[in-house]
């Protein structure tokens, strides 16, 4: 089906706009807070465990934070537009309900994407004021790859927002997140139970839940373990083919609903 990216744009733009006035400005105070305490509390630590411990919270927070705002702004996004019936007019022709997902999504993505860098460049200073070693290519490889793996969950969090509450969208989406995260732990797991029934059962969630763990280099970036090229490449477009399936299936259960 055709779609227009003005219109996808322009509800990308109002989207944006929207989510930036309401939250983004306090994630970045917070993580800008929580960097310097914890700069100011850990020195002697992270003196003693060879400068690990400060930049390994700092990447965990970068994550948490921007998860926690994909969750919570995601799967209320279009569930929002339904509970005030402002969906009508979004959804009116010439506008499809596809555009509609692709530019929300785009919209919370742009701002998780903005984030993501603001966070980095804090991070990267906190950092160099602290002289520990950061490699300025490796952060920036992981930070990448963290906007992908947040515009994927963005994603899923929209799909569930779509056909259910907020509330319970937000718990099935952390539920998706937190296995999506340890699936590929779970294999080697069952695998190490030789039961075939728990490694057939563990392999199919591996299969169809995302294999978000790909997405994270918290570890790698710490100890200057990055991957290979390809293996970087690999997980790029695994993380964008997911994210576009599951947009497109969104887009099937929006178009098939009745409001």
């Amino acid at each position: 089906m055709f779609v227009s990216i003005p219109r996808i744009l322009t509800i990308a733009s109002n989207s944006f706009l929207e989510i930036v006035r309401d939250r983004i400005l306090y994630t970045l105070i917070l993580y800008g807070a929580f960097l310097l305490v914890a700069a100011r509390l850990l020195p002697e630590i992270a003196a003693a465990t060879e400068a690990k411990i400060l930049p390994d919270l700092g990447l965990a927070a970068m994550q948490i934070l921007g998860v926690l705002l994909a969750i919570v702004v995601g799967t209320g996004l279009i569930n929002k537009e339904i509970l005030n019936r402002t969906i009508f007019v979004l959804v009116a022709k010439p506008v499809s309900r596809t555009e509609f997902v692709l530019g929300k999504h785009l919209g919370l993505s742009t701002v998780l994407v903005l984030m993501v860098a603001l966070m980095t460049v804090m991070y990267y200073g906190v950092m160099v004021a602290n002289k520990i070693s950061v490699v300025p290519v490796e952060l920036l490889i992981h930070s990448g790859l963290l906007c992908i793996q947040l515009s994927l969950i963005t994603s899923i969090a929209l799909f569930f927002g779509v056909f259910t509450s907020s509330l319970l969208a937000m718990l099935m989406t952390v539920a998706i997140y937190l296995m999506g995260i340890s699936s590929s732990g779970m294999v080697k797991f069952s695998k190490l139970s030789q039961n075939p029934m728990i490694e057939k059962v563990a392999g199919w969630f591996y299969v169809l839940l995302p294999d978000l763990s790909r997405l994270d280099l918290k570890n790698q970036v710490v100890y200057h373990l990055i991957p290979s090229q390809m293996a970087l490449l690999t997980s790029v477009g695994y993380g964008l083919l997911y994210t576009l399936l599951v947009l497109t299936g969104t887009s099937l259960i929006l178009s098939r609903r009745e409001f």
